[in-house]
């Protein structure tokens, strides 16, 4: 069944608003007509079943009608990756929201070298992905900063993989040693050409930080995330729920 996620509240009975483009795609890509079902999730009342009520000249009604599961979340894991390529870039927000993460956060470092970010594009792919994976939230995409005030305002209690590509990192099973446990992690991908010694340096100091090697193998950018994060889901995560 089609699944769309929706910005308004969803109860029994609520009439929710798609965007003109997802009307388009229900009516003209996927010919449905009233009454036809589907389900819809908005990030915080669960997904719900509903059905088209009107079909307008411009957009369509939904009507929900029940609730097919409550909301959940997965593990509280966030990726923070160099700003790349913009197809790179893509890649790594499709594939970070069909892993789970919560949030996606893009930094600038010394070396990063890289085209303009669209926002409203990265956020697209990443409901879309939500949508085909079954996830019940769309991942947070954050503007660009400095990688030196990401980790000046760290939050507390948060981990930090840091993914060392100088070759002098433990493997990944660092992970389940790190003390203290912790249930918020962060994975950091650098940028084309690695971290500056600076920025590495600075890295493997700070006490939040767990240091892993990805193996022996130098791996571009959206590579580097997708084996980090499917990882962390093998040693922390939430792949034996």
């Amino acid at each position: 069944m089609i699944r769309l996620y929706v910005t308004g509240d969803l109860s029994p009975g609520a009439a929710v608003a798609p965007t003109l483009d997802q009307s388009r795609y229900l009516t003209q890509v996927m010919r449905l007509k009233a009454g036809d079902e589907l389900l819809v999730f908005n990030g915080r009342d669960g997904e719900w079943r509903a059905s088209i009520a009107e079909v307008l000249k411009k957009g369509v009604i939904l009507r929900a009608e029940a609730q097919t599961r409550p909301q959940a979340l997965g593990p509280d894991l966030e990726l923070i990756v160099a700003v790349v390529k913009k197809a790179r870039v893509e890649t790594i927000v499709e594939k970070a929201a069909e892993l789970g993460a919560r949030r996606v956060r893009l930094v600038l470092t010394k070396r990063t070298n890289a085209d303009r970010i669209r926002l409203d594009r990265l956020d697209a792919i990443a409901e879309e992905a939500a949508e085909q994976t079954g996830r019940l939230d769309v991942p947070r995409i954050d503007d660009p900063i400095k990688l030196d005030a990401l980790l000046t305002d760290w939050e507390a209690g948060r981990r930090l993989m840091f993914c060392d590509e100088t070759g002098g990192a433990p493997a990944i099973r660092a992970l389940t040693q790190a003390s203290p446990p912790a249930a918020k992690w962060s994975i950091l991908i650098g940028p084309e050409g690695g971290f500056s010694p600076e920025e590495g340096e600075r890295l493997r100091a700070l006490p939040f930080t767990t240091a892993v090697s990805l193996g022996p193998r130098i791996l571009r950018a959206d590579t580097a995330a997708i084996a980090a994060m499917s990882l962390w889901q093998a040693a922390v995560g939430d792949w034996d729920r």
